[in-house]
């Protein structure tokens, strides 16, 4: 197996097989993310994807997940992603469920069809970055797609049969926009009926647009306190019908939380409250780490 640069992957496919179909991100320009700051987007040729699953199918005697890498790897067209997909059930039969990352635009792009298509062949789980629901935030931080376009493209997702989850971060909108970005991120999640939500908290590296800003005092950082005053007003502007799976315990986080919308909201609630009334339970920044 080949693999170029730095790979990343959603925490729940720690244990997953990582195959790289694409090389970096073909948006790459939000401010606040530096995972593909150093490779010029490409497609990697189908050949190369399906040697490398070769490679992994004579080395691993059993693989149960499977991820597709890099940043949008839902980019690929139908024909070259069916033939991804027929390899891999050739290959591990034993094979549950394959993730793949994708943007909105990836998503919108396709054919109600053609997600149709890709759930019948295997993909079980698109992640996207929707960061925050506020329409300025999202333009703030270049992230390419409105609020509308994010939520359609969760609907269509979900409405294929494949499962989304959908990843907000906490503090990216510094003290000057903390409650907009809240409210509008928790009815976002209200109304795109998304299956799994994954909430980080913002770290800024030295590589990215944020960082300058904070460091020239155009964006000011919340405090860990302020942090989970922001994530109480989220989850109180959660109105879901449907099950949805939360989780906010990534190891950049503050404080972790894990449950299930609507039945553990309270619950959740009165994690965050503990912990404004005692600070000492907030993990040390020391500690947080992308």
């Amino acid at each position: 197996m080949r693999y170029e640069g730095s790979v990343y992957r959603p925490p729940s496919e720690a244990h997953s097989l990582i195959i790289q179909v694409t090389i970096g991100c073909a948006h790459n320009k939000c401010t606040f993310c530096s995972m593909f700051k150093d490779k010029k987007f490409r497609v990697r040729k189908v050949n190369e994807v399906l040697e490398d699953l070769d490679s992994a199918r004579r080395y691993y005697r059993r693989v149960n997940r499977i991820f597709l890498a890099d940043g949008d790897a839902l980019v690929l067209q139908n024909k070259d992603l069916l033939v991804i997909l027929n390899h891999i059930k050739k290959l591990f039969p034993e094979c549950e469920r394959v993730g793949i990352y994708g943007s909105p635009q990836d998503v919108l792009r396709k054919t109600q069809e053609e997600l149709t298509e890709l759930l019948a062949h295997g993909i079980g789980i698109i992640y996207i970055g929707a960061e925050s629901g506020s329409d300025k935030v999202l333009a703030d931080i270049k992230k390419g797609a409105t609020r509308a376009e994010i939520i359609d493209s969760v609907k269509k997702i979900e409405a294929s049969g494949i499962q989304a989850s959908v990843t907000f971060i906490s503090g990216l909108a510094g003290r000057d926009g903390w409650e907009d970005h809240a409210i509008e991120s928790g009815t976002m999640i209200s109304e795109m009926g998304t299956s799994y939500v994954g909430l980080l908290t913002l770290l800024t590296e030295l590589e990215t647009e944020l960082y300058r800003d904070i460091n020239e005092g155009r964006f000011k950082p919340l405090s860990p306190i302020e942090v989970i005053k922001e994530t109480q007003l989220l989850l109180e502007n959660i109105n879901v019908t449907k099950t949805c799976v939360f989780r906010s315990n990534h190891a950049s986080n503050y404080v972790t939380l894990r449950g299930n919308l609507p039945q553990d909201k309270e619950k959740m609630l009165q994690q965050l409250r503990t912990v404004m009334n005692y600070a000492g339970l907030l993990k040390d920044d020391r500690f947080r780490m992308l």
